[in-house]
Protein backbone atom coordinates (compact mmCIF):
# COMPACT_ATOMS: atom_id res chain seq x y z
CA UNK A 1 0.00 0.00 0.00
CA UNK A 2 1.37 2.78 -1.08
CA UNK A 3 1.32 6.34 0.94
CA UNK A 4 -1.08 9.32 -0.53
CA UNK A 5 1.37 12.17 -1.45
CA UNK A 6 -1.47 14.68 -0.26
CA UNK A 7 -2.43 13.16 2.83
CA UNK A 8 -4.69 10.67 4.36
CA UNK A 9 -8.68 10.43 3.95
CA UNK A 10 -9.33 12.80 1.57
CA UNK A 11 -12.58 11.83 -1.02
CA UNK A 12 -10.89 11.89 -5.02
CA UNK A 13 -13.35 13.89 -7.35
CA UNK A 14 -13.02 13.83 -10.93
CA UNK A 15 -13.49 16.76 -13.08
CA UNK A 16 -14.76 16.64 -16.42
CA UNK A 17 -15.49 19.22 -18.91
CA UNK A 18 -17.60 21.83 -17.85
CA UNK A 19 -17.84 20.37 -14.39
CA UNK A 20 -17.03 23.19 -11.08
CA UNK A 21 -16.11 21.77 -8.32
CA UNK A 22 -15.41 23.92 -4.83
CA UNK A 23 -14.68 22.10 -1.35
CA UNK A 24 -14.62 23.28 2.25
CA UNK A 25 -13.82 19.63 3.16
CA UNK A 26 -10.00 18.70 2.43
CA UNK A 27 -10.68 16.85 -1.25
CA UNK A 28 -8.38 15.96 -3.87
CA UNK A 29 -9.64 16.95 -7.25
CA UNK A 30 -8.71 15.54 -10.13
CA UNK A 31 -9.29 16.28 -14.24
CA UNK A 32 -7.46 15.34 -17.62
CA UNK A 33 -6.54 18.21 -19.98
CA UNK A 34 -5.59 18.76 -23.65
CA UNK A 35 -6.23 22.09 -25.00
CA UNK A 36 -8.89 22.70 -22.29
CA UNK A 37 -8.17 24.41 -19.16
CA UNK A 38 -8.48 23.93 -15.52
CA UNK A 39 -8.27 26.67 -12.67
CA UNK A 40 -8.09 25.99 -9.21
CA UNK A 41 -8.82 28.64 -7.17
CA UNK A 42 -7.88 28.77 -2.93
CA UNK A 43 -8.89 30.68 -0.06
CA UNK A 44 -5.03 29.64 2.05
CA UNK A 45 -6.57 31.37 5.42
CA UNK A 46 -10.10 29.53 4.66
CA UNK A 47 -8.14 26.36 3.54
CA UNK A 48 -11.18 26.18 1.15
CA UNK A 49 -10.43 24.89 -2.74
CA UNK A 50 -12.11 24.14 -6.11
CA UNK A 51 -11.47 23.55 -9.40
CA UNK A 52 -12.78 23.98 -12.81
CA UNK A 53 -12.60 22.19 -16.75
CA UNK A 54 -12.91 25.26 -19.15
CA UNK A 55 -13.75 23.78 -22.61
CA UNK A 56 -13.78 27.27 -24.51
CA UNK A 57 -12.85 30.81 -23.89
CA UNK A 58 -14.92 33.41 -23.37
CA UNK A 59 -18.70 33.69 -23.11
CA UNK A 60 -22.08 32.17 -24.50
CA UNK A 61 -25.75 33.32 -24.15
CA UNK A 62 -26.34 29.39 -24.51
CA UNK A 63 -27.98 27.22 -21.69
CA UNK A 64 -25.08 24.86 -21.03
CA UNK A 65 -22.64 27.97 -19.67
CA UNK A 66 -20.14 26.01 -17.66
CA UNK A 67 -18.37 24.82 -20.30
CA UNK A 68 -17.01 28.33 -21.44
CA UNK A 69 -14.22 30.62 -19.16
CA UNK A 70 -16.41 33.51 -18.09
CA UNK A 71 -19.26 31.73 -16.49
CA UNK A 72 -16.90 28.69 -15.25
CA UNK A 73 -14.45 31.50 -13.28
CA UNK A 74 -17.65 33.10 -12.13
CA UNK A 75 -19.81 29.80 -10.82
CA UNK A 76 -16.19 28.63 -9.10
CA UNK A 77 -15.84 31.73 -7.19
CA UNK A 78 -19.14 31.92 -6.22
CA UNK A 79 -19.41 28.44 -4.98
CA UNK A 80 -16.07 29.08 -3.17
CA UNK A 81 -17.34 31.92 -1.39
CA UNK A 82 -20.61 30.23 -0.53
CA UNK A 83 -18.13 27.85 1.23
CA UNK A 84 -16.29 30.45 3.82
CA UNK A 85 -13.36 32.40 1.20
CA UNK A 86 -12.97 35.45 0.63
CA UNK A 87 -12.56 36.40 -2.78
CA UNK A 88 -9.99 38.99 -1.90
CA UNK A 89 -7.88 36.17 -1.04
CA UNK A 90 -8.27 33.82 -3.66
CA UNK A 91 -4.63 32.23 -5.64
CA UNK A 92 -5.29 30.56 -8.78
CA UNK A 93 -3.02 28.07 -10.13
CA UNK A 94 -3.81 26.87 -14.27
CA UNK A 95 -3.07 24.08 -16.10
CA UNK A 96 -3.65 22.51 -19.42
CA UNK A 97 -4.02 24.75 -22.90
CA UNK A 98 -1.88 22.38 -24.65
CA UNK A 99 -1.78 22.06 -28.83
CA UNK A 100 -1.72 18.44 -28.92
CA UNK A 101 -2.78 17.86 -32.63
CA UNK A 102 0.16 19.65 -34.27
CA UNK A 103 -2.29 19.93 -37.26
CA UNK A 104 -3.90 22.65 -35.67
CA UNK A 105 -3.07 26.53 -36.69
CA UNK A 106 -2.36 29.28 -34.41
CA UNK A 107 -3.82 30.41 -32.41
CA UNK A 108 -5.42 27.06 -31.25
CA UNK A 109 -8.32 26.61 -29.06
CA UNK A 110 -5.25 25.96 -26.54
CA UNK A 111 -3.51 28.73 -26.84
CA UNK A 112 -6.83 31.06 -26.58
CA UNK A 113 -7.71 28.92 -23.53
CA UNK A 114 -4.63 29.94 -22.16
CA UNK A 115 -4.61 34.02 -23.14
CA UNK A 116 -8.43 34.55 -21.59
CA UNK A 117 -7.26 32.76 -17.95
CA UNK A 118 -4.19 34.71 -17.50
CA UNK A 119 -6.25 38.21 -18.81
CA UNK A 120 -10.05 37.04 -16.64
CA UNK A 121 -7.16 36.86 -13.45
CA UNK A 122 -5.42 39.63 -14.53
CA UNK A 123 -8.70 41.57 -14.55
CA UNK A 124 -10.01 40.14 -11.62
CA UNK A 125 -6.87 40.39 -9.55
CA UNK A 126 -6.55 37.08 -8.49
CA UNK A 127 -3.11 36.31 -8.23
CA UNK A 128 -1.97 33.20 -10.77
CA UNK A 129 0.84 31.69 -8.56
CA UNK A 130 1.13 28.83 -10.33
CA UNK A 131 0.79 27.40 -14.18
CA UNK A 132 1.68 25.20 -16.92
CA UNK A 133 0.07 26.40 -20.03
CA UNK A 134 0.80 25.32 -23.47
CA UNK A 135 3.19 23.34 -24.61
CA UNK A 136 1.99 19.66 -26.67
CA UNK A 137 1.09 17.23 -23.91
CA UNK A 138 -1.85 16.34 -21.99
CA UNK A 139 -1.33 16.57 -18.07
CA UNK A 140 -3.05 15.02 -15.44
CA UNK A 141 -3.87 17.15 -12.55
CA UNK A 142 -4.26 16.58 -8.84
CA UNK A 143 -5.57 19.57 -6.54
CA UNK A 144 -5.52 19.28 -3.38
CA UNK A 145 -8.42 21.93 -1.86
CA UNK A 146 -7.18 22.31 2.25
CA UNK A 147 -3.28 22.66 1.32
CA UNK A 148 -2.95 24.27 -2.30
CA UNK A 149 -0.41 20.86 -3.44
CA UNK A 150 -0.84 20.35 -6.96
CA UNK A 151 0.84 17.49 -8.62
CA UNK A 152 0.65 17.50 -12.90
CA UNK A 153 1.78 14.81 -14.56
CA UNK A 154 2.58 15.16 -18.74
CA UNK A 155 0.09 12.01 -20.54
CA UNK A 156 1.82 10.60 -23.03
CA UNK A 157 0.48 9.56 -26.52
CA UNK A 158 -1.60 6.52 -25.73
CA UNK A 159 -4.04 8.97 -23.32
CA UNK A 160 -4.68 10.97 -26.92
CA UNK A 161 -7.54 9.00 -27.27
CA UNK A 162 -9.23 8.90 -24.26
CA UNK A 163 -9.46 12.83 -24.17
CA UNK A 164 -10.65 12.88 -28.01
CA UNK A 165 -13.01 10.22 -26.92
CA UNK A 166 -14.06 12.64 -23.66
CA UNK A 167 -14.10 15.46 -26.01
CA UNK A 168 -16.75 13.80 -28.73
CA UNK A 169 -18.69 11.74 -26.53
CA UNK A 170 -19.56 15.90 -24.68
CA UNK A 171 -19.97 17.46 -27.55
CA UNK A 172 -22.53 14.75 -28.93
CA UNK A 173 -24.83 14.70 -25.98
CA UNK A 174 -24.47 18.16 -25.10
CA UNK A 175 -25.11 20.09 -28.48
CA UNK A 176 -26.90 17.16 -30.20
CA UNK A 177 -29.34 20.05 -31.35
CA UNK A 178 -26.48 22.53 -32.25
CA UNK A 179 -25.43 23.23 -35.54
CA UNK A 180 -21.61 23.50 -36.18
CA UNK A 181 -19.55 24.68 -38.77
CA UNK A 182 -16.23 24.63 -39.84
CA UNK A 183 -13.52 22.11 -39.02
CA UNK A 184 -11.95 21.75 -35.65
CA UNK A 185 -11.58 19.11 -32.91
CA UNK A 186 -11.38 20.32 -29.32
CA UNK A 187 -10.65 18.14 -26.22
Amino acid sequence: MHADPHGPHRPHIRIYIGDVVACAEPSILQTLLGSCVAVCLRDPIARVGGMNHILLPGDSNQGRTSRFGVHAMELLINALMQRGADRRRLVAKAFGAANVVAALKSPTVGDQNAIFVREFLARERIPLVAKRLGGTHAVQVHFTTDTGRTIVHTVDGSRLPIILEAETTYLSSHFADEEFSGEASLF
